[in-house]
């Protein structure tokens, strides 16, 4: 038996390395094309500019059309093919692991969809970023390859089986962006899972290694790299990076970066909601689909053409550039107003003959603050990481240059001056803002990966630990903003601090009034209670006087249960004209259903027949009962409901009194339209309540 066991699963084991180095390939494959096909569009668009140089007319024509087509075409495919592929992906992500099943969210349509727009989202050069759209890719092609595995093994049609390499995907997806494996499986963690079964850390890491392996190998063989190196790499000196006298400096960026990520999410929302009010304008941008990101692209592409104000806020530099520059070596407040070294390369963008570097790097840290705000609101495959990582990268660029104004020699340590190294400043900065942004700590893990270095380690970690602080103290991590937004099924974690969550109990939120059928009910309860209520599952008790819980039934088993006992089939059947033995034994799986020929039968004794037979009790050893539905009893805390819900994946709970149905708690769901309230202030039971209810679909 133990020998069989083993076998079973050794080969459970060997059917998951399959899959997971299926995902990798697959995933590292599109991203690779993917990053090559967006650059060739950058590559197209900046020679376009620059061969028309000197006729500035045609230049501007050119630098707002060829965004606009690539945007506009992104969003008409993506609602043409499949709307759920607009946005990130990360929000409705975390709703599916959660247990909430989202139609059309994890198809091959989608997939498609969200490959092909995003492409173009990234190729018009706008401040949009890659990650939580590959972060939906990845997981849409570990589904689709589940489906596919599931002609082999039934274990890929096990749901709890697959929602651990969904989380795996989530892995993939960050790893196969950056290459970063590491921060790639700390980050899905991080963003996708409340509670995190250790079972998959070795499916995730071995996924994300692979895929970020085979995406760097990628790189080199198309000569894109002399080798497998970090995707931004720096060159920070090693022996003395930093001196303890600048804590306080990155102490402030990671501060600063707190209250500004916060602000960052609330103007998000906020735009987000002004497009959803029923005024006027709104109206006619919804009828009129390609108006707004047509809008957007011309405003944003207006104000960075380089030949305009553009000059004044590097506008002539595409993102992976601008992060390149910000993570250079060089200190610009030296260089300014000197020529340039020929070694500057892009960085030269950075300098202007008439305005100052810092008037530059504040110029572009504002403007691009809304631009990318406002852009990851198009309705086109969009993610915010990349957008707000460069914010941060300029930001602490800012404070770096400031600190090399305010220390032009150095700083003296033991007898030796080390001088300020702005670009570690931006580094710092970049990873404090997207931990700010998203409400992660492994940010610094993936800006070590992303530049090849951990000089600036213990900075690093104190400035996103003093973002992280700030920021979730003001604003809900973007992804949770999207979902109060899109009023998406996800239970938002406790508030800490909450003595309420202890002393409120199920008692206090649970809803008394529960539908429900014994054992003697009739069909006509069966149809009365199939008509006025949207119940998935309905609980079964022994009686109406005792109210001894039995189990729970699902509402498609009790449909197709009704929908047999009142079929023409077993009418026919009843008046002694089936071709069935007297001795067969009669089940409603035995019919097929199909139309009758009425024949002699007039309508009037059809419907006589059908209300003898509703007041026929239902027989329940013809129906699947589950047994054990999840009971909670009437003195379990709030803290305790919510950490089970959350670790379960529950979308109900009966709550019982020594076996005795009593009430149920539920999420709330509205047909296909999900919502719920994001908790505050958990001293307020109705909001807990406005959450949990059981009038609405269990």
């Amino acid at each position: 038996m133990c020998r069989i066991m083993s076998l079973c699963s050794l080969t459970k084991l060997g059917e998951d390395w399959i899959f997971l180095v299926l995902l990798g390939l697959t995933m590292a494959l599109v991203s690779w094309s993917m990053d090559y096909a967006s650059a060739k569009s950058l590559q197209a668009y900046k020679w376009i500019h620059g061969e028309l140089k000197g006729n500035v007319p045609l230049q501007y024509l050119a630098w707002v059309t060829f965004p606009m087509i690539l945007v506009m075409f992104a969003s008409l495919f993506c609602h043409l093919v499949s709307p759920q592929a607009i946005g990130s992906g990360i929000p409705e992500l975390k709703t599916i692991l959660r247990g909430v099943v989202l139609k059309e969210y994890l198809t091959l349509k989608a997939f498609i969809a969200k490959v092909i727009g995003l492409t173009a989202a990234l190729g018009s050069g706008m401040p949009v970023g890659k990650e939580g759209p590959f972060v939906h890719i990845a997981s849409i092609c570990a589904a689709v390859l589940s489906r596919f595995m599931s002609i082999f093994s039934g274990v890929y049609e096990n749901g709890t089986h697959n929602q651990d390499l969904l989380v795996c995907a989530c892995a993939v997806g960050v790893a196969t962006c950056f290459a970063a494996p590491v921060g790639g499986v700390l980050f899905s963690i991080e963003v996708t899972s409340t509670y995190f079964a250790v079972r998959n850390y070795w499916r995730g890491y071995f996924a994300a290694t692979f895929s970020a392996f085979i995406f760097r190998v990628l790189s080199v063989w198309n000569k894109d790299a002399v080798t497998i190196t970090a995707l931004f790499k720096t060159n920070f000196r090693m022996d003395f990076p930093f001196d303890l006298q600048e804590l306080p400096a990155f102490a402030i960026i990671g501060i600063s970066c707190g209250f500004l990520g916060a602000f960052f999410v609330y103007l998000n929302r906020q735009v987000v909601l002004f497009m959803r009010r029923p005024t006027a304008l709104t109206r006619f941008l919804t009828k009129h689909r390609l108006i707004y990101p047509g809008a957007v692209t011309l405003i944003i592409a207006t104000f960075t053409f380089p030949p305009g104000f553009g000059q004044f806020m590097a506008g002539e530099l595409m993102p992976r550039e601008c992060i390149n520059s910000l993570f250079d070596n060089f200190t610009w407040t030296k260089i300014s107003g000197s020529p340039a070294p020929p070694s500057l390369g892009r960085s030269s963008a950075w300098l202007h003959p008439h305005a100052s570097v810092f008037v530059i790097l504040l110029l572009f840290f504002i403007m691009k603050f809304w631009m990318s705000a406002v852009s990851t609101t198009m309705p086109i495959p969009s993610g915010a990481f990349m957008p707000v990582f460069i914010l941060g990268a300029a930001f602490g660029r800012l404070v770096g240059e400031i600190m090399a104004t305010l220390f032009p020699n150095g700083i003296l340590f033991d007898g030796i001056v080390y001088r300020i190294l702005p670009g570690g400043y931006a580094v710092i900065g970049a990873a404090a803002m997207t931990g700010a942004v998203t409400h992660t700590v492994s940010t610094a893990v993936i800006c070590f990966e992303l530049t090849g270095q951990i000089s600036h380690i213990l900075p690093m970690m104190v400035a996103v630990i003093l973002a992280n602080m700030v920021a979730q103290g003001l604003q809900p991590s973007l992804y949770d903003s999207i979902i109060q937004v899109k009023k998406l099924p996800y239970l938002p974690e406790l508030a800490l601090g909450h003595i309420s969550k202890y002393n409120i109990f199920v008692e206090d939120i649970m809803v008394r009034k529960v539908k429900f059928l014994s054992a003697q009910s009739t069909f006509r309860e069966l149809s009365h209670l199939l008509e006025t209520s949207t119940l998935k599952t309905i609980p079964l008790v022994d009686s109406k006087e005792s109210m001894i819980l039995l189990g729970s039934i699902e509402r498609t088993e009790l449909q197709a249960v009704f929908d047999w006992w009142l079929s023409p089939e077993r009418r026919v059947f009843e008046r002694g004209q089936s071709p069935l033995g007297q001795d067969s034994i009669v089940s409603w799986e035995s019919f097929a259903f199909v139309d009758e020929e009425v024949g002699e039968d007039s309508t009037d004794k059809i419907k006589v027949w059908e209300e003898a037979e509703l007041d026929k009790p239902i027989d329940m050893d013809q129906i699947r009962i589950d047994p054990s539905p999840f009971q909670l009893v009437e003195r379990t805390s709030l803290h305790k409901t919510h950490t089970l819900f959350s670790l379960l994946s529950l979308s109900h709970a009966y709550v019982t009194s020594i076996g005795k149905l009593v009430g149920v708690v539920a999420l709330k769901e509205v047909k296909s339209d999900f919502f719920f309230f994001y908790l505050h202030d958990f001293c307020q039971v109705s909001q807990f309540e406005s959450v949990m209810q059981h009038d609405s679909e269990l």
